[in-house]
């Protein structure tokens, strides 16, 4: 592998809290029960309109669209930042980084609002590039963004690979043929990355240098962890 493409929302960081309050501020201005933080989790993912229509049935479409709005009016000004990043990230980046891989971000996030988060937490220099969606919703089918990453940055599927914690990573990089590394420790469950077509499974950052076999990686001592699961 030289490449390796990332997720930013239960990959890089826990973004929980910023999302799920987002969501609630939308609802609650288009006057819609408003959930708890905890059954919201499986918003974190899928593109919010897909989630506004499907999971909190606000139809029509042009008032989901009004419910996307509202969410961004408090995400923009202060949900991003509702964030934090998740233990052994920046050491791990810092690894691969150093050994010579290109990391490129893929988020179904907008790519205004990932380029800020990433900066924030002083990410951004990890990056060859930064990769998202556009506001109007272009690239928030993680299939179709892989492929115009592949495609910007002339990459071979043979030397990529797709890091993510939702069905959504495992799935699009599948479209592509590019490989799949599953994560745990983020919003998807062992079970969502398996049945997903994941082709390993992870469960913290630091085995992701393991698992590609990078000498002088966090868990250089441990070798290959008990928690990697190959699933093909």
């Amino acid at each position: 592998m030289k490449n390796i493409l990332l997720d930013l929302d239960g990959t890089l960081t826990d973004s929980s809290e910023g999302i799920t309050k987002s969501l609630q501020y939308a609802l609650e201005k288009l006057g819609r029960p408003v959930p708890v933080s905890e059954d919201m989790l499986c918003c974190i993912g899928p593109p919010l309109l897909y989630s506004f229509l499907e999971h909190f049935q606000v139809q029509p479409k042009s008032l989901a669209e009004q419910a996307v709005g509202f969410y961004r009016e408090r995400y923009n000004r202060q949900g991003q930042f509702e964030n934090r990043v998740y233990q052994g990230i920046p050491e791990t980046l810092d690894i691969l980084q150093a050994r010579g891989f290109s990391l490129y971000l893929a988020t179904a996030k907008p790519e205004v609002q990932a380029r800020s988060i990433l900066d924030h937490f002083k990410l951004s220099p990890y990056f060859t590039e930064i990769y998202g969606s556009g506001l109007n919703g272009a690239f928030s089918d993680k299939g179709e963004l892989i492929n115009h990453i592949l495609r910007q940055e002339d990459l071979s599927v043979n030397d990529t690979v797709m890091v993510g914690d939702r069905k959504y990573d495992m799935i699009g990089a599948g479209k592509c043929a590019v490989r799949k590394i599953g994560v745990t420790y983020g919003f998807g469950t062992h079970e969502e990355l398996s049945e997903a077509g994941a082709d390993y499974i992870i469960d913290s950052p630091e085995d992701l240098t393991s698992l590609l076999g990078v000498p002088g990686g966090l868990a250089e001592h441990r070798g290959v962890s008990p928690a990697i699961i190959s699933m093909g």
